[in-house]
C-alpha cells in the first residue's frame, strides 16, 4: 500500500521500482491555468509501452511511476482562457501533454515530432515537475493537448484511440491508405493490430491479417472483418502472396525478418512500422526492384488526432476491450505481457476509486 506520507489532490496506483509493480499512491495536480482543462479520468487503457517505463526498459523511470497515456473522462474546470471545452464535455489525452508550440513541427500539427514533446508520464515538464499518467482520478492539461469525444461513442472505447488507434491511424492517413479496392497486409493482431484491421475495412481495403498463431483466424476473419489471414511462417502462403499487396502496417514488436514481407508488396507499394524490433534487416533490393517505401511512424499530431476520433465516431469503429478495475492491473499487466488480452485492457478508474 502507499506509504502513510504520501498526500495530494489526486489518488493513483504507481509503480515504486522496476519491479513494475502497482500500489496505491497520491500527489498533487498542478492548479487550473488559463489554457487548461481539468479532465476527470472516467477510464484507462493499458498499454505495453506501460509495461516498459514501470519496469525501467528504456533506463529513464522516475519513480513514483504513474503510467497510463489512453486517458477519456469528463471535463470538470477549464481556464478562463479557454475556447474549445466546456465543463461536461466528454474528453481524452493521449501519449503527450506539452510540445514547444514554436517549432516547425508544433506550426504543422505534428507536436508528436516535438523534439520537446513533454509525454503524459515520467518526462520532465515546463514547470520542473515529472508527469504522471491516467491510472489516477485526474489530470489537468492544455487545451491544445485535450481531444473532444463526440457525444455517443462510448468513453471506455475511446480511450484506446488515443494511443493504439492513432499510431495505426496515422500512417495509412499519411500514405493515402484510404483507396476502397486496393490491398492491406496487417501484421500482428494486438491493440494496434486489431484497430488497422478495422481501419482498414473502413477505408474499403481488402485486408489481409500476418500472424504467428493460427488461433487468431477466426477472430480475425469473424469478429474483425479480415478478408485473408495468412501463417507467417508458412513459407507457401507467403509465396502464394508475392507482388498482392499495396499497403503493409507492421505492428509485431518482437524481431522478425523484413524481406518476406517486403516482396508481398506490388511495385510502389509501402510497408510502414509502427513497432520496435530491436533490429530492422532487409536486403536493398527489396526496396530498389519493386520501387517500394518502407516507413515509420508514431502516433500523430493533434490536428489527426482530432481527425481520427471523428472519424471513429462517423463509422462507428470501436476497439475490441476488456474493462478491469484498478486492483487487477498487476494481473492484467502480466497477462498483457503474455498476450493474453482481446485486444486492449481499459480500467474503469471512476469506478475503482469511488
Amino acid at each position: 500500500m502507499a506509504a502513510a506520507a504520501e498526500h495530494g489532490n489526486c489518488d493513483a496506483w504507481a509503480a515504486r521500482d522496476p519491479s513494475g509493480v502497482l500500489s496505491p499512491y497520491k500527489f498533487n495536480r498542478r492548479a487550473v491555468q488559463s489554457s487548461d482543462v481539468s479532465l476527470k479520468i472516467i477510464y484507462c487503457g493499458v498499454c505495453y509501452g506501460d509495461v516498459m517505463w514501470i519496469q525501467n526498459k528504456h533506463n529513464d523511470s522516475v519513480y513514483p511511476l504513474v503510467p497510463g497515456h489512453e486517458i477519456a473522462g469528463v471535463v470538470t474546470e477549464v481556464g478562463a482562457d479557454v475556447k474549445a471545452f466546456k465543463v461536461g464535455d466528454h474528453a481524452g489525452v493521449g501519449t503527450y501533454v506539452n510540445s514547444c508550440r514554436h517549432c516547425e513541427n508544433c506550426n504543422s500539427s505534428l507536436e508528436n515530432y516535438c523534439p520537446e514533446t513533454v509525454f503524459t508520464y515520467n518526462t520532465t515538464d515546463a514547470d520542473g515537475t515529472i508527469t504522471k499518467g491516467g491510472y489516477s482520478t485526474h489530470i489537468v492539461v492544455h487545451e491544445r493537448y485535450c481531444f473532444k469525444i463526440p457525444d455517443g461513442y462510448p468513453l471506455a472505447k475511446a480511450a484506446p484511440l488515443l494511443c493504439a488507434g492513432i499510431t495505426v491511424y496515422t500512417p495509412m492517413a499519411r500514405h493515402n491508405m484510404k483507396q476502397p479496392g486496393k490491398s492491406l497486409g496487417v501484421i500482428g493482431l494486438g491493440g494496434l493490430g486489431h484497430m488497422a484491421v478495422k481501419f482498414g475495412k473502413a477505408f474499403g481495403l481488402k485486408v489481409t491479417v500476418f500472424s504467428t498463431s493460427e488461433s487468431k483466424r477466426e477472430e480475425a476473419i469473424n469478429l474483425l472483418g479480415a478478408d485473408n489471414f495468412v501463417i507467417s511462417s508458412d513459407t507457401q502462403q507467403m509465396e502464394a502472396l508475392k507482388n498482392s499487396l499495396h499497403f503493409i502496417v507492421d505492428t509485431a514488436s518482437g524481431d522478425h525478418p523484413f524481406d518476406p514481407y517486403l516482396s508481398l508488396l506490388k511495385v510502389g507499394g509501402v510497408m510502414t512500422i509502427v513497432c520496435f524490433p530491436s533490429e530492422i534487416k532487409m536486403h536493398p533490393a527489396s526496396l530498389n526492384r519493386g520501387g517500394r517505401t518502407l516507413s515509420g511512424s508514431i502516433v500523430g499530431g493533434t490536428k489527426d488526432i482530432q481527425e481520427m476520433v471523428n472519424f471513429c465516431a462517423e463509422n462507428k469503429i470501436y476497439p475490441e476491450i476488456e474493462i478491469i478495475k484498478m486492483d487487477y492491473i498487476n494481473e492484467a499487466l502480466a497477462r498483457l505481457v503474455n498476450r493474453d488480452v482481446k485486444y486492449r485492457f481499459v480500467i474503469d478508474i471512476k469506478n475503482s476509486f469511488e
